[in-house]
């Protein structure tokens, strides 16, 4: 296992009351393009807030990410810039220190994580709710050989990743193997604390 996962430290007692959606599962399964569709359907509601993630990997069309070098990366971490950080096929992730703001104002945020940080950030935050995205074997195999971004590694190695715990520690888990317009209604209504079934 490649991932190394940290949280910053210091902040007494969890941190509320908004929500913390975290949106986790294998590469492949769909997570950025459903994201970003929830994204687009929730762009007017204020109490939706989306953070960029800061990545020592270059952003690609299916993702908007903040790239920064190792050597960025690095400083922003010994200077407290980050509300979690982890490491994971060769790049280190992170989100902004920011998004306690925004849940202490009661704001839902949503960020795609790595599963092994989910059980620190539990412990942090008051109001966690885990959205594991999966789909079968031979759509991930697909999507993966589309995706063609091989500074991420061997797609057999990457297949081979058991997603169970991610799948155990998930309070809804979505099978993206429809539409994407389907399944990020799914999602927004798990964001907005409707339920996930229409």
């Amino acid at each position: 296992m490649s991932e190394i996962t940290t949280m910053t430290r210091g902040e007494a007692g969890m941190i509320g009351p908004g929500r913390l959606v975290l949106v986790v599962g294998p590469s492949g399964a769909g997570k950025d393009t459903l994201l970003r569709l929830a994204q687009a359907a929730c762009v007017d509601d204020r109490d939706v807030v989306f953070p960029r993630r800061v990545v020592t990997r270059e952003s690609s069309a299916d993702e908007d990410n903040i790239a920064v070098s190792i050597e960025e990366f690095r400083r922003s971490q010994e200077h407290g810039d980050f509300a979690v950080h982890w490491q994971a096929h060769g790049h280190c992730y992170a989100l902004p220190l920011g998004i306690n703001d925004d849940i202490r104002a009661g704001r839902a945020v949503v960020a795609n994580v790595s599963r092994t940080v989910i059980g620190e950030l539990r412990k942090a935050y008051a109001n966690v709710i885990v959205v594991a995205v999966t789909a079968p074997p031979d759509v991930l195999a697909q999507r993966l050989a589309a995706r063609a971004r091989h500074s991420d590694g061997n797609i057999g190695d990457r297949l081979a990743r058991s997603i169970s715990d991610a799948s155990a520690n998930a309070d809804v888990t979505i099978l993206n193997a429809g539409s994407a317009d389907y399944h990020s209604r799914q999602l927004v209504r798990v964001i907005r604390n409707e339920g996930w079934h229409e």
